[in-house]
C-alpha cells in the first residue's frame, strides 16, 4: 500500500483551516501548507494565517518560511514542500496539504516545473527588451529563437511569452522542444497515493463569509499590519505586495484609495479570486475523490 497524500482545498473563506485541522487530527496528520501567501513572515492578518494556538493543534509546514521582501516562487516551493512531505513521513505522520493557491496546488499532480535553469543576466535582457519594445518586441524574438513554432503557448499573455522567450535563450531550444521535455516529465509524488477533497458553500453564503472576514481583519488592525510591513520591504517583492489585502492597503497608505473605498475594494477583489479558484479547481485539477458541500 502506498502512503496517502490527503489535499484539501476549497474557494477562499471556505473554511479550510478548520476543516483540515480536524481532518488531520483525525488522520495523526501533520499540515502541509499550500498557500503562496502564508511563506512571509509578518503577513498574518490579511492571509488569515492560522493563529498560534491552531498551529498548536497540528504542527504545521511552509509557514514564515521567507522575509517579506525576499521573493519565493513554485521552484522553491516544490522543492520545500517534497521535502516537508518527506520529513513527516519519515517521523511516522500522515500528511494533510491544505491551501487555495492553484498553482501550487498542482504541483503535487502534475510536473509544473521545467529543468531549464535561467541565469539573472538571460532573465534582465528579456525584461528589459519588454520594457523597451513591449509584447510584439518579445514575440518578434520568441519566433527568431523558435522557428518551428510556439506550440501550445498563449501569445497574449505576457507572463507567460516572457518566461517562454527566457527558456528559450537559456536553453539553446526551440519553444516545441521545450513543450515536449515538459510533457515528458514523470509525475510528482509517484511513490503516494492522493486523496483530493474539495470544499465548497453556496456562492451568496461565500459571499456574506468573505465580506465578514474583511471586516474581522480590519478590525484586527490590517491596515497597521501593511505600514509594518512597509518598513521591512514588501514592496520590494511583487508577489507579496500583490496579494489581496495588501495591494488595496498599500493603494490607501499610498493616497490611492480613501478610507471607506478599502473594504469594498478587498471584497470586490476577493470574490474575484474565488470565481478564478472555482475555474482552477474545475479545468487544472483533477476531479475530487471527496466533494464537501458546507450548509
Amino acid at each position: 500500500m502506498k502512503p496517502t497524500l490527503h489535499i484539501i482545498t476549497g474557494p477562499t473563506a471556505v473554511g479550510k483551516t478548520e476543516y483540515a485541522l480536524s481532518y488531520a487530527k483525525s488522520q495523526n496528520a501533520e499540515i502541509v501548507s499550500c498557500d503562496a501567501s502564508l511563506v512571509y513572515r509578518g503577513m498574518d492578518i490579511g492571509t488569515a494565517k492560522p493563529s498560534a494556538a491552531e498551529r498548536a493543534r497540528v504542527p504545521h509546514h511552509l509557514i514564515d518560511m521567507q522575509f517579506v521582501n525576499q521573493p519565493y516562487d513554485i521552484v522553491a516551493y516544490a522543492a520545500d514542500a517534497e521535502a516537508a512531505v518527506a520529513g513527516i513521513f519519515a517521523r511516522g505522520k500522515s500528511v494533510v496539504v491544505t491551501g487555495g493557491s492553484g498553482f501550487y496546488l498542482k504541483s503535487f499532480f502534475v510536473p509544473v516545473i521545467d529543468a531549464v535553469k535561467v541565469s539573472d543576466s538571460v532573465r534582465a535582457g528579456v525584461l528589459a527588451l519588454y520594457e523597451a519594445r513591449g509584447l510584439p518586441g518579445l514575440l518578434d524574438e520568441l519566433h527568431r529563437c523558435s522557428p518551428a513554432g510556439l506550440g501550445n503557448l498563449d501569445p497574449q499573455n505576457p507572463r507567460r511569452v516572457l518566461r517562454a522567450l527566457e527558456r528559450c535563450q537559456a536553453s539553446g531550444k526551440d519553444l516545441p522542444t521545450l513543450q515536449a521535455e515538459f510533457a515528458a516529465r514523470p509525475s510528482p509524488y509517484p511513490n503516494y497515493s492522493k486523496r483530493y477533497i474539495l470544499l465548497d458553500r453556496d456562492k451568496a453564503v461565500l459571499a456574506q463569509r468573505v465580506v465578514a472576514r474583511t471586516g474581522q481583519m480590519m478590525e484586527a488592525g490590517l491596515i497597521d499590519e501593511v505600514a509594518g510591513l512597509v518598513k521591512q520591504g514588501i514592496r520590494e517583492n511583487p508577489s507579496a505586495a500583490s496579494a489581496i489585502g495588501y495591494r488595496e492597503t498599500l493603494a490607501y497608505l499610498d493616497g490611492q484609495l480613501s478610507r471607506e473605498e478599502l473594504v469594498p475594494a478587498i471584497v470586490q477583489n476577493t470574490l474575484h479570486l474565488v470565481k478564478k479558484q472555482r475555474t482552477w479547481f474545475r479545468t487544472q485539477l483533477p476531479p475530487a475523490d471527496e466533494r464537501v458541500a458546507f450548509d
